[in-house]
């Protein structure tokens, strides 16, 4: 016996099956723990971006005024979101989902736009709960809000799927600020031919293709926030303040300077510094009266390539005392070659025209859209041209085609569409007595 024990510890043969055998246990929990720990990772992370989206859907909702604090059913645009983007069964039994509106604790507890979104699940683990007691718990939180985006002077308020946005041509545009537009067009914002557009940031509700015409520097933001219209509590003059009778057309021919009017010949007066004309035709030389409302009843307002036009505190206000949604609402075309020296009313304005402060021209919300000349505006300038101000023309294209040199302290353009030519160089920096100001955008970023 003892010689059989000598003979089989000194025999080799087959010590590499022990070997193995003795190691397998090592080997397959290895093998079990690292495929548990895969998996684990993957739900985990499936899980934090069902969070994510979650959260940003509860911003989008509370946005839109829709109540989203503690809801996760199917109705709610948290659990409508989830139900699309999760794919850890989050909406099971075995699944817990909290949503806060603002977050109970944290650095944004008094945020009304923030959501935390916080999600858990048990999910059994192949290898692991053999050895496990119970189920293992997921878990994942986010927290979206709204955050400012950028400042701009150029909006775009066009939301169909219609190009908001667009530059062509050789036009060369260096805004100095930021341009949004609400298209959903995945086209919202363009610029073609030899255009250079340069802007910070450029954003869009819909897509920015990317181009060489997008100058150095520019920042693209598509699929962002709508931007809300800036100007959307101002209103024209009440039909009750007109005064009877059809207010005059006024025509000022070349080589002939205007600088006084006469009530009831030039103009129709009504509430506090403010003419009433029906159309305004400049083929010379007018000064307006400052700190005044200029109010264009049914007409539009030209200013003839070589003529004048200077108003310190103005705003021209194109409207209708006809209060049908129908009504005739004339357009602006202001000439290339025109000197224009316009200035909307500041801080300090008085009577009327303190409701316009920062607002250059005004055209009432029910003018028509279209593509005809009589369905747009444009406002063009020489090199001797200032302005300072709001152009808002919010049913309308607006074309603003700028000339090298021409001065633009502080302006803004609010209008449906904004198309762009020739050479534009534009400041805002507005003056703290301008009364007008950049308008701040918005965005939805997760923050925790």
């Amino acid at each position: 016996m003892i010689r059989f024990l000598r003979a089989l510890w000194k025999d080799k043969r087959g010590n590499a099956l022990i070997i193995a055998g003795a190691s397998m246990p090592l080997i397959i929990g290895a093998a079990g723990l690292g495929t548990d720990t895969v998996q684990w990772f993957l739900w985990k992370r499936e899980l934090q971006r069902a969070a994510d989206s979650a959260a940003f859907a509860g911003v989008q909702g509370r946005i839109q005024g829709i109540s989203v604090n503690g809801l996760c059913d199917a109705t709610s645009t948290v659990g409508r979101d989830l139900a699309i983007n999760n794919q850890v069964r989050v909406g099971n039994a075995d699944t817990s989902c909290t949503v806060q509106n603002s977050p109970a604790s944290g650095s944004y507890s008094s945020d009304p736009n923030a959501v935390r979104v916080a999600l858990s699940v048990q999910k059994s683990l192949g290898f692991s709960s053999m050895f496990l007691a119970g189920t293992p718990t997921i878990s994942a939180s986010a927290t979206a809000t709204v955050v400012p985006s950028g400042e701009y002077c150029v909006i775009s308020l066009e939301n169909t799927a219609t190009t908001g946005i667009a530059a062509s041509g050789n036009a060369t545009v260096d805004m100095g600020c930021g341009m949004i537009t609400n298209s959903i067009s995945m086209t919202a914002a363009v610029a073609t031919g030899s255009s250079v557009v340069t802007a910070s940031p450029i954003a869009a509700v819909g897509g920015i293709g990317a181009s060489n015409n997008w100058g150095t520097g520019t920042v693209l933001q598509p699929f962002t926030l709508a931007q809300d219209d800036p100007f959307q509590h101002v209103y024209p003059p009440a039909a009750s303040t007109y005064p009877s009778g059809n207010c005059p057309n006024l025509t000022v021919n070349s080589n002939t300077t205007k600088t006084t009017f006469t009530a009831n010949s030039d103009y129709k007066a009504m509430g506090t510094n403010t003419y009433c004309f029906g159309s305004i035709t400049i083929r010379g030389s007018v000064t307006f009266p400052a700190n005044s409302v200029i109010v264009l009843d049914g007409g539009s307002l030209q200013v003839n390539a070589q003529a004048s036009a200077t108003c310190d505190g103005c705003t021209f206000v194109l409207t209708n005392r006809n209060t049908s949604t129908t009504a005739t609402i004339g357009n602006v075309d202001l000439n290339g070659g025109a000197t224009l020296n316009l200035k909307a009313p500041g801080t300090a304005a008085t009577g009327d025209a303190a409701n316009y402060r920062g607002i250059m021209i005004y055209q009432d919300r029910r003018a028509t859209t279209g593509t005809n000349a009589n369905q747009q505006s444009s406002v063009n300038g020489n090199a001797s041209s200032f302005l300072q101000g709001a152009l808002y023309f919010p049913s309308q294209q607006l074309t603003f085609n700028g000339t090298a040199g021409m001065s633009t302290s502080c302006l803004q353009l609010v209008a449906r569409r904004v198309s762009y030519s020739g050479n534009l160089n534009i400041s805002n920096s507005c003056p703290l007595t301008s009364g007008a100001s950049a308008f701040t955008g918005k965005k939805i970023r997760l923050v925790a």
